[in-house]
């Protein structure tokens, strides 16, 4: 378990080093290494630079970093969508995976969408094909809640597909 993490938003100056952790998490040989891997259903990117830009530049949304010591080690976006906020992006080095780091920073993002933003609940959606990653957020309180969004097939931004069964399920988290 790592000791104490640090957090803050991520700036402009952050695009680079998100991307290469969001990828390294989800995509790849190397994210093999942790428990969150996507590789055997996507190739292709999970993010651009683009697209941690638009996050960034939103004044609805964040980019919320958690170091330990000076390392970055895992991210998330944190945006809000009415009373409640949505949960997306959440990325963990492959290598700190299983060390609660996870765990912690989802605390922090449910901490600020309580405290600051006065959010009602938590929002995410997750490939429902992604049994244990489900369970993990029902340990943490989540629960599935039956809707159901497609996934973005045709659109490389979101990577490119090795299946044609992928669906997003929503995940819901009361935070009051």
């Amino acid at each position: 378990m790592v000791a104490a993490l640090a957090y803050r938003e991520a700036g402009l100056g952050d695009v680079a080093a998100v991307v290469a952790l969001v990828e390294s998490a989800y995509r790849g040989d190397a994210s093999r290494e942790g428990w969150t891997t996507e590789a055997d259903l996507l190739d292709g990117q999970r993010i651009d630079v683009a697209g941690v830009r638009a996050i960034i530049d939103d004044p609805l949304a964040r980019v919320l970093l958690a170091f330990d010591s000076d390392r970055l080690v895992a991210c998330c976006e944190l945006r809000r969508a009415g009373n409640d906020a949505y949960f997306g992006m959440f990325s963990v080095r492959p290598d700190g995976q299983g060390r609660g780091v996870g765990g912690r920073l989802l605390g922090e993002a449910e901490r600020i969408a309580r405290l600051h933003w006065n959010c009602r609940g938590m929002r995410m959606t997750v490939i429902d094909i992604r049994a244990e990653l489900i369970a993990w957020y029902e340990r943490r309180g989540y629960v599935r809640t039956g809707e159901y969004q497609p996934f973005p097939y045709g659109d490389e931004r979101f990577g490119i597909p090795r299946r044609d069964d992928l669906r997003f399920e929503v995940l819901y988290k009361a935070l009051r």
